[in-house]
């Protein structure tokens, strides 16, 4: 079972399913990854574009080719020496589905009962769907509401669908279901295809989605590992900030989000932090600081979402739903990783205790409860952690506070500009080395190139503002979504005003500022469509976003080659080989056409890029020594530099060197920076240029942003 060099992420759809990505194959293979990364393909609902709402884990899905589409693409990727890495999802599934049937009708006395997180009141599970005063219908054996229908009799109540279900949901989705695979049974149950795959060698890997809603993550990979052998295993963690993922869990490393954001970090110039806030605040109206919205933000999605997760941990930790509010509101991360019946490690028990500290003194006992308290309640107080800071901060703080939004990303601080290079090194040396690492993926808030445009608003913040108030005074609509429009439509320019105008809608439901997904208002919704229209027939944005086009250019394929490079498992989203400007889903899963084929000079030089890297990668090999360079000269700070692998004789194999912060290096040049490279001649893969020595950068950057060097002396 060989370890990933690369791999590139397919998202599987009834369009384009197991045949069409055995048809791109040798495409794939000549772009040099080693492995394809399939979303989810055990049978979902019909109609999904994802594939997280699984439906029946005994199925590969029907609409992809099954289990016969399934081997044929996997002798096809085979015959071009590509493998598989499958994307799983033990959490959850959708509620529509066998065993949660059989449960609903017979109650407790079913054989699925232990499947589920579920919430007995009076013997009966309470399902939110009573929207108005539709009566329900009995048709034989089964109740309808609406589009809805369950078992007649049955051991169930219907609530209105504003109440929370009497089940553990992922984050506030009723209809996902959270599963107890803490259960060998149920573990065993609904991975019974992934480990016949794994056990015929047609899969090689395994990304773990949201381990956080488990109840036992450290033991699920533990159980994993046991089974699944050495299958190269990430999760889907989100890291925050200095935060870093529990040594004792069984897997290789994250899926990026930690990576991404650091990688973003280094093009963003820190100096443009007071004058973006300023202008954001200037036209928002929003306070200067981050954290205060952050916690609002929080507290505001407990009320509306989570309410009968608060009243369940406060009746089984005696405490008051206020006090488990505040708790809750006031953790800085998405689990504190506290087991039950083991002492929570001081890391774990610091995190709680910390955030104690912001709440009222009637926090405190819960604090003690939530740490070592009865198993239930340190279970699902780690449980309910997750989907706060899911939907309280990615659905709605980073929708309402954004100086600068590619900053605004999943696991990102928006108030932390730019990461120097000491610190990335120093980061690329605690990670592991086969963690993944990304620039995008199909639930990041922008793609890497919409990013690498926002990245030179940093340097630029007086045009920026010049620019921004002159569209304001042509079209305005609503403070708090204005400056993020301008933001994204400038960035992810060209676009069509139906794109825009679904992003903006979006939007304004997520920051819940005016309207939300559950209290809609028609006439702001069309107001807002009115102003998307009038925003794409400005010029400005578009002319803006050729203006800032070379330094863009500059930060899309440094950050591409430092990704690509880097420790860890590079992986390639769908289609972002060439630019892609695509804003949060759905609109990063719209259909890619291949080959792909360079349309614009950028276009071209970023296929290069990763075609290069991508197939260096493959010749390094698995966990290649990381060796930070340091340039000379006056224009040191605008570059990052690293080697990777070493050879026989002990010498670096590849040097990777990447441009930064572009638009202030323009205004005063390399000058005499140079760059020692390791001894030895070494050719460039982009330009096939040989270079051995001090080399001027000036020379060395001369045709492309970025070089990639090769040891030509082997």
């Amino acid at each position: 079972m060989s370890r990933p060099a690369s791999t590139y992420r397919v998202q599987l759809t009834p369009d384009f399913g197991f045949a069409q990505v055995a048809e791109i194959a040798g495409y794939l293979r000549d772009l040099g990854v080693s492995h394809v990364y399939l979303s989810p393909i055990l049978q979902a609902v019909p109609e999904s574009r994802h594939g997280y709402d699984v439906t029946d884990h005994s199925k590969i899905r029907e609409e992809f080719g099954g289990a016969t589409g399934f081997r044929e693409m996997a002798q096809q990727l085979a015959a071009h020496d590509l493998g598989i890495v499958l994307d799983i999802v033990p959490n959850h599934m959708n509620t529509v589905n066998a065993p949660f049937w059989s449960v609903l009708r017979y109650g407790p006395d079913s054989p699925y009962a232990s499947w589920f997180d579920l919430d007995w009141v009076e013997g009966k599970v309470a399902l939110p769907v009573l929207g108005d005063d539709t009566e329900p219908v009995v048709d034989g054996d089964v109740l309808r509401y609406h589009e809805h229908a369950y078992p007649h009799p049955g051991h169930y109540r219907l609530v209105d669908w504003r109440e929370g279900p009497g089940y553990r949901r992922f984050f506030d989705v009723s209809s996902l279901i959270g599963l107890r695979v803490e259960d060998p049974s149920v573990l065993f149950a609904t991975h019974e295809v992934i480990f016949w795959l794994l056990d015929e060698g047609l899969v090689d890997g395994l990304r773990v989605d949201h381990p956080d809603g488990l109840a036992d993550p450290r033991g699920y990979l533990e159980r994993l590992r046991a089974r699944a052998g050495e299958a190269w295993t990430v999760v889907e963690k989100i890291l925050i900030g200095p935060e870093r993922l529990p040594g004792d869990w069984a897997c290789d490393g994250t899926t990026g989000y930690d990576v991404l954001n650091r990688v973003n970090g280094l093009f963003v110039d820190p100096a443009g932090r007071e004058p973006l806030v300023r202008l954001f605040c200037e036209l928002t109206g929003q306070p200067a600081e981050y954290r205060p919205v952050m916690a609002r933000a929080k507290r505001e999605v407990l009320e509306l979402f989570f309410g009968a997760e608060v009243d369940r941990l406060a009746r089984l930790t005696s405490s008051s739903p206020e006090a488990v509010r505040e708790l809750l509101a006031a953790m800085p991360v998405y689990r504190a990783y506290v087991v039950p019946g083991e002492e929570p490690p001081p890391e774990s028990a610091e995190i709680v205790e910390m955030a104690a500290e912001s709440c009222s003194p009637a926090v405190l006992p819960l604090v003690r409860k939530v740490l070592r308290g009865p198993e239930e309640a340190v279970t699902r107080f780690q449980q309910a952690c997750g989907p706060v800071m899911a939907k309280g901060v990615e659905d709605t703080a980073l929708y309402r506070w954004y100086p600068l939004a590619c900053l605004n990303e999943v696991g990102g601080e928006p108030d932390a500009f730019g990461t120097s290079v000491e610190d990335f090194h120093a980061f690329c040396a605690e990670l592991r080395p086969y963690t993944m690492t990304t620039l995008s993926t199909h639930d990041t808030k922008r793609s890497e190139d919409v990013r690498a445009r926002l990245s030179v608003l940093a340097e630029l913040p007086g045009e920026w503002a010049e620019a921004v108030a002159q569209w304001s005074a042509a079209v305005r609509f609503d403070p708090n979504l204005d400056y993020l429009a301008w933001q994204n439509l400038m960035a992810a320019w060209p676009i069509s005003v139906e794109r825009f105008g679904d992003y903006l809608l979006k939007a304004a439901r997520e920051a819940k500022t005016a309207i939300s997904w559950i209290n809609p208002d028609p006439s702001y919704e069309r107001r807002l469509r009115d102003f998307a229209a009038a925003a794409v027939l400005l010029p400005g944005p578009g002319e803006f976003a050729a203006r800032i086009e070379p330094y863009a250019l500059c930060n899309s394929l440094g950050a591409k080659l430092v990704q690509l490079m880097m420790p860890g498992v590079p992986d390639v989203y769908q289609g972002n080989e060439t630019t892609d400007f695509s804003l949060v889903d759905p609109d990063n899963r719209r259909p890619v056409t291949y080959p792909r084929k360079p349309d614009t000079s950028w276009d071209a030089a970023k296929l290069l890029v990763t075609t290069q890297a991508l197939r260096l990668r493959r010749r390094l090999g698995g966990a290649a020594p990381y060796l930070p360079l340091s340039a000379e000269g006056s224009a040191a700070e605008h570059v990052i530099a690293f080697a990777r692998g070493l050879d026989a004789r002990t010498r670096p194999m590849a040097v990777a060197v990447a441009t930064r912060l572009p638009v202030r290096l323009a205004r005063s040049g390399w000058g005499t920076t140079f760059l020692a490279l390791p001894a030895g001649t070494w050719r460039d893969l982009l330009t096939g240029g040989l270079y051995t020595g001090r080399i001027p950068l000036a020379h060395l950057l001369g045709q492309y942003p970025v070089a990639l060097l090769e040891r030509h002396d082997l």
